[in-house]
């Protein structure tokens, strides 16, 4: 059948567009304004030299030119607890005008709702600008330890640094033992993954239980190539791509609820490299930060720095991390409770 629309219709249709026109240049003249001559904040969780502080700074070379006004950002790294100190940051101090944005740890936004650590903001709250990857985990031991494989470390305690009380390094070994049967004594203090990694090839601890495959691949690629690591597992749910050989660990949970409670402890990876903006920055300004950031991975600049800081880009939407977790509270109650128990401290 053949459509029919009216010439009302169309007409109308005209005059509202025509008519939305000005309001729209005027909202992008204003953004532009604000943003003109602006040196931006970007927060970074982590010390400078990390991997997740290699992605901000790479984002902040090039992200301005994208931004209506070409502002610029300067990286100021707010490490402590994990990443929870930014976290806090971003949701309660830092200005709620757009000049701020930051990166932090995927696992930080799950804290209020398990409950491993007090904490005051909302993720729903934030503004999300999206991430610039999707993270899958591994373990692994130094090559002279005598950990190979996931029955080792189920056998033997194996001793693994701890980076701060919301960090994932210190949650997931604690989900790992309680929900797959695996012995890991984790050791606090370390002020991130770098220090915990020296301490590893130093031999303070034995190995990291939960340490970002991209991560290792670009910080220390020869530590690859020289076999310098036991990869014993990974936290990834897809068959396939070059940890193929590697067991997933989820499918080692000891029971269907285990498993259950651990895909909702290992969503946090879809986060991968979030960053985001306070809550209640004006709706237009959020909107520019959003679509410059999607603007970047199209830019060859960016992409060609990318590849030589070795860094693996998957583009993850706000939207897409807004979904995620409006998806994730809805789990049901007994999920959601063996989680929390799961990584629940000892008393």
């Amino acid at each position: 059948m053949k459509a029919c629309v009216s010439k009302a219709f169309v007409g109308g249709a005209l005059l509202t567009a025509v008519a939305t026109m000005p309001a729209l240049a005027q909202q992008a003249d204003a953004v532009a304004k604000f943003y003109q001559g602006k040196q931006l904040n970007m927060i970074v969780f982590q010390e400078a030299g990390t991997t997740y502080d290699v992605y901000a700074r790479l984002l902040g070379k090039h992200m301005g030119r994208h931004i209506p006004g070409n502002p610029s950002f300067i990286p100021q790294n707010m490490v402590g607890a994990g990443g929870l100190k930014a976290t806090e940051y971003l949701y309660s101090i830092a200005p709620k005008d757009g000049s701020v944005m930051g990166e932090i740890s995927p696992g930080n936004p799950f804290e209020p709702l398990l409950g491993g650590t007090k904490t005051n903001f909302d993720p729903l709250q934030f503004v999300w600008i999206g991430s610039m990857d999707r993270i899958v985990s591994v373990g692994v031991s130094w090559h002279t330890m005598p950990f190979k494989t996931i029955d080792d470390v189920r056998a033997n305690e194996m001793i693994s640094p701890g980076t701060g009380a919301g960090a994932d390094s210190e949650i997931m070994p604690l989900a790992f033992n309680r929900l797959v049967g695996t012995k890991f004594k984790v050791i606090p203090g370390y002020p991130g993954i770098a220090r915990a990694a020296l301490a590893m090839e130093q031999g303070e601890v034995q190995g990291v239980a939960y340490w970002a495959w991209t991560g290792i691949k670009s910080s220390h690629p020869d530590w690859l190539t020289d076999k310098k690591l036991n990869v014993i597992y990974q936290t990834g749910s897809q068959d396939g791509g070059e940890l193929a050989a590697v067991p997933k660990i989820r499918d080692r949970a000891n029971r269907e609820s285990d498993r259950n409670a651990l895909d909702l402890l290992l969503a946090r990876q879809d986060l991968g490299r979030p960053f985001l903006a306070p809550p209640g920055i004006p709706a237009d300004r959020a909107g520019a930060l959003k679509a410059a950031f999607a603007a970047t991975f199209k830019d060859t600049e960016f992409l060609a720095d990318a590849e030589k800081a070795r860094a693996d880009l998957t583009f993850v939407s706000g939207e897409e991390i807004q979904a995620l977790f409006k998806r994730i509270a809805g789990f049901p109650p007994d999920v959601i409770e063996r989680a929390k128990q799961a990584i629940a401290k000892a008393q």
